[in-house]
């Protein structure tokens, strides 16, 4: 059994905030935005996930990611599937998913050219509690005003298709080559089993599983890893401390003791629950 406590990552970006969430420090007030911090594990490793923190105050841009079999054929080692848990949001905030009706690509590419995309895609209102699964292929951007946990195969594989004008690259030819520009479908949720997990997500390329605090022995199979997430509370993992704003990695088997009000993600590789 091993846990180990992953180094945060602290990302600076115009779109970010000076306030973030419970955990983390905030930055100076003079100092430049944090938009987003990755828990990285150790060494050169590339492990198959890939967990972040989003803090925004405007919106993202609108992107699209390709999937497994795209991204090997551009020589890249894997797609990016993805999914959100939103923590907080303003209450006018929202995601866009896919777009309003099935869209042909000169259609999209048009769009993305003249700025008309914004209208074309499926703006959702989204609070605290919200969950949702963007898969590869999916139109989505991220609006402002939103605090989120992502979890996503591990690729930084990003093909921007509009900007709001900023000055950045955008990816048309390669994003609109990847993107499925039809409405968004949510994904299944399995929802709470007989040992009281809630299954937010099973599959295709992770799962990923809520927990409230407590006692329970964590089983892993040899050669998988798993991501602890704590959003509130705190514990231990095999006498590792961990409390909210922290990510732990564990391997094999582990007894987690998590306080009362405890809330926590546990994430995992793979298209099935273990």
């Amino acid at each position: 059994m091993t846990a180990t406590l992953l180094a945060t990552h602290r990302v600076e970006k115009p779109w970010g905030r000076h306030s973030l969430w419970p955990g983390f420090e905030d930055p100076a007030p003079d100092g430049e935005p944090v938009g987003e911090i990755w828990f990285q594990t150790p060494g050169d490793s590339a492990p198959d996930l890939l967990i972040k923190y989003l803090f925004t105050s405007e919106k993202l841009s609108v992107q699209v990611h390709p999937d497994d079999a795209q991204a090997h054929a551009a020589g890249l080692p894997r797609g990016k599937d993805e999914c959100w848990v939103i923590l907080a949001a303003e209450p006018d905030s929202t995601i866009a998913l896919g777009t309003k009706f099935p869209t042909d690509r000169e259609t999209l590419r048009a769009a993305a050219l003249d700025g008309s995309i914004e209208d074309l895609l499926d703006w959702k209102p989204v609070k605290a509690g919200d969950f949702f699964y963007s898969a590869s292929g999916t139109i989505h951007a991220i609006g402002a005003g939103i605090t989120l946990v992502e979890v996503q195969q591990n690729s930084e594989t990003t093909y921007r298709l509009y900007d709001y004008g900023r000055p950045r690259e955008l990816h048309l030819e390669q994003g609109i080559a990847v993107s499925d520009p039809v409405p968004f479908v949510p994904h299944p949720m399995p929802g709470k089993v007989s040992d009281g997990r809630n299954i937010l997500v099973e599959g295709p390329k992770f799962v990923l599983e809520r927990w409230a605090g407590g006692a329970r022995t964590i089983r892993l199979p040899e050669g998988v890893t798993g991501w602890l997430v704590p959003l509130a509370g705190a514990g231990t993992v095999s006498g590792t401390a961990f409390k909210a704003g922290q990510c732990l990695t564990i391997e094999g088997e582990a007894a987690l003791e998590a306080d009362q009000g405890s809330d926590l993600l546990f994430a995992y590789s793979g298209s099935t629950r273990i």
